[in-house]
C-alpha cells in the first residue's frame, strides 16, 4: 500500500489542511507496525538511556491537542497541564497506547477538516508568553511534531529488536 499522501486528496478537506491528516496517517500506520510484539516491559524501558518508546507514543497524541488548543485561539487548561505531565508514567501497554495516540488525533483531524482556507494565515498565539504564529504555521507545527515523535519511537523500537530485548 502507498504512504497516505500518495492515495489521492481527501474528500471536503482543504489541500493545504490535508497534509495534517496524511501525517496523522501515516504516524497511526507506522506506529502500528513498529510496537507489534513489543510487551509494556519493553515500550518503557530505556534503552541506551533513551526516552522511552511509549513516552513518544503517548506526547505524540498529547502535543497535537495541546497544540490544536492553541489553533482555536484558546489557552491550555490545568487538566491538559497535568495531561502533559503524566506523559512519562509508565504502565500501558501497546495497544492501550496506541488507541489513546489515535483517539487524539482523530478528535484534532476532525477539528482540522472544519478549518477554511481563508484563515490559515489568521494570527494565533501559542504558550504563555503567546508567542506568534498562524493556523497555517500551528497546522504545519503539529504534522511535523507528530513525525519527529513517532520517528523516534520507530527508532527506539528497533532498537530493541537488535539489541534483542523482544
Amino acid at each position: 500500500m502507498s504512504e497516505p499522501w500518495l492515495r489521492g486528496p481527501i474528500d471536503g478537506v482543504d489541500a493545504l489542511v490535508s497534509p495534517l491528516l496524511f501525517s496523522f496517517q501515516q504516524a497511526i500506520e507506522d506506529l502500528h507496525l513498529c510496537i507489534d510484539g513489543l510487551t509494556p516491559e519493553q515500550i518503557w524501558c530505556r534503552p541506551q538511556g533513551l526516552t522511552p518508546l511509549g513516552f513518544h507514543v503517548r506526547h505524540a497524541g498529547g502535543a497535537a491537542e495541546r497544540l490544536a488548543t492553541y489553533l482555536r485561539g484558546e489557552s491550555l487548561t490545568e487538566a491538559q497541564l497535568e495531561s502533559m505531565r503524566m506523559e512519562s508514567n509508565p504502565g500501558a501497554d501497546p495497544g492501550e497506547l496506541l488507541a489513546e495516540l489515535e483517539e487524539a488525533l482523530n478528535r484534532v483531524a476532525a477539528y482540522a477538516r472544519t478549518i477554511p482556507a481563508a484563515s490559515l494565515r489568521q494570527v494565533r498565539h501559542v504558550g504563555r508568553l503567546r508567542l506568534p504564529t498562524t493556523v497555517q504555521g500551528l497546522l504545519v507545527h503539529i504534522a511535523e511534531h507528530t513525525q519527529r515523535h513517532v520517528g523516534q519511537a520507530v527508532t527506539t523500537a528497533r532498537l530493541l529488536r537488535l539489541r534483542g530485548l523482544d
